[in-house]
């Protein structure tokens, strides 16, 4: 005796109704053919599954015992659907990778783009600039499947992450500045210079690159908010304030007028490529096997 999904689908959906008309429209099929597709269901059984009068429908003694299979069944197979839609998805191999800084780190993308596609020669690779008001770079939402962030990143337990660079935090400052004469800057003589900050919205980052954790409980001046490169080096220009950035981002800065220089008393900052925990798929984790790899070659 064969039984169609359909069929199964069908008897559920009256059963957990108990109700023909709501259980049809549930479905998007016409209350008559429901009722046939369940006679000829029973039918094929040699038994009643339902007991009707004119007010109730009720599961019979057999629809009983046939319920919780139905629903089983229909479970697996949804989870089935799912199984084989991520692996269609998966066979496209088209991998989103966010960025809100460019990881051109000594070479890393490259490298890291050679191994990837050593690895999966049939997989599209789409880079997506992501702003700096999002600290996740489209991880949060969704639009991307990776990224490249600086730790720290808000809810960490939703991520996980491999180090693509550990980089020395430097101060970004007008080369007018009087630190700008020295060679190595005290992170205690910037506690009361006016900083750039990131917005708001980009949560634990930026208090990192305002290094909130050195600053013994003063909070900072905040002389601008910036939320682009450009807004970081015109901020600079005018005189709104100092900035701490990676080592590996002065070039982006230092275009005239501008000058960086190591800072003592603060930890370093660490670029990853970071992905939602509970994304499970082999071409997130072959790339980031590829950054891990590809860190280890050019560290």
């Amino acid at each position: 005796m064969d039984v169609h999904g359909r069929d199964l689908r069908y008897f559920a959906a009256v059963a957990e109704e108990l109700h023909f008309t709501r259980a049809a429209e549930r479905l998007y099929v016409s209350q008559p053919a429901l009722s046939k597709q369940i006679r000829m269901l029973e039918k094929q059984l040699g038994a009643a599954l339902f007991e009707r009068d004119r007010r109730d429908v009720r599961l019979s003694p057999v629809g009983t015992a046939l319920l919780p299979y139905a629903q089983r069944i229909l479970a697996e197979w949804e989870a089935a659907q799912g199984a084989v839609a991520r692996a269609v998805a998966d066979g496209a191999a088209e991998l989103v990778v966010g960025m809100s800084t460019s990881p051109g780190r000594g070479g890393v993308l490259p490298a890291i783009r050679s191994r990837f596609t050593a690895a999966r020669p049939d997989a599209r690779l789409r880079l997506r600039h992501v702003g700096w008001h999002d600290a996740t770079a489209g991880l949060a939402d969704g639009t991307c499947d990776a990224a490249f962030v600086w730790l720290p990143l808000p809810d960490p337990d939703r991520y996980r992450w491999v180090v693509v660079a550990e980089e020395p935090r430097l101060v970004a400052l007008p080369d007018t500045h009087p630190l700008a004469e020295r060679q190595t800057v005290d992170f205690a003589d910037l506690l009361d210079e006016p900083f750039l900050a990131l917005p708001d919205s980009a949560g634990p980052l930026r208090d990192h690159w305002l290094a909130t954790d050195a600053r013994g409980g003063r909070p900072a001046r905040v002389g601008a908010e910036v939320a682009s490169t450009e807004e970081t080096y015109e901020g600079l220009v005018a005189g709104l304030g100092v900035v701490l950035l990676a080592a590996g981002n002065a070039p982006l800065v230092t275009l005239g007028g501008v000058v960086t220089r190591p800072v003592r008393g603060i930890s370093p900052s660490r670029f990853v490529l970071a992905w939602r925990a509970d994304d499970r798929r082999p071409l997130v984790r072959e790339y980031a096997k590829a950054c891990e790899l590809a860190a280890e070659s050019i560290g």
